[in-house]
């Protein structure tokens, strides 16, 4: 068998040309996954698009209508227990997160936010779960019974 491949001639260049199509091949792969991957966590995060904002509190209060949705009435209020999530962005009154990962966990979604402030920035895991009534929990540990309910703002 070893003395039939010695006597193939193989072309200039071949092996680089099978190289470069392998590489090719495996980079186009990645992005095909890539891109199942942010379809997932897109699809995870429908049903918490929007802007919320502590249940009892009033959303004029804290948001005001844009030309694209919701924004944070200025001046903020930095302690405004309220937040906004748009596309794969969470934002807050004073931070921005970056939307890694959202994936279930039981009756809950555990989220993965890359998180910038004007102070530093690090990974943050968040537990959020929605109602059947359209309100939102948010869980401080997967022990924690009973969360702090968020309700949506039209």
């Amino acid at each position: 068998m070893s003395q039939l491949i010695r006597r193939i001639p193989v072309p200039e260049g071949f092996a680089m040309g099978i190289a470069r199509f392998a590489g090719a091949t495996m980079i186009g792969l990645a992005g095909w996954t890539g891109g199942l991957a942010a379809k997932a966590v897109d699809a995870s995060l429908s049903g918490y698009q929007g802007s919320w904002v502590l249940d009892g509190r009033d959303c004029a209060d804290v948001f005001s209508s844009g030309g694209k949705g919701s924004a944070f009435k200025k001046p903020v209020d930095i302690f405004a227990p309220a937040f906004v999530i748009s596309g794969k962005r969470l934002r807050t009154p004073m931070a921005s997160y970056q939307i890694k990962s959202a994936r279930p966990a039981k009756d809950r979604q555990i989220f993965l936010l890359d998180c910038a402030n004007s102070v530093a920035s690090n990974e943050v895991r968040v537990l959020l779960a929605t109602s059947p009534n359209g309100m939102l929990k948010r869980y401080y540990s997967d022990v924690d019974p009973t969360g702090v309910t968020y309700r949506r703002c039209s």
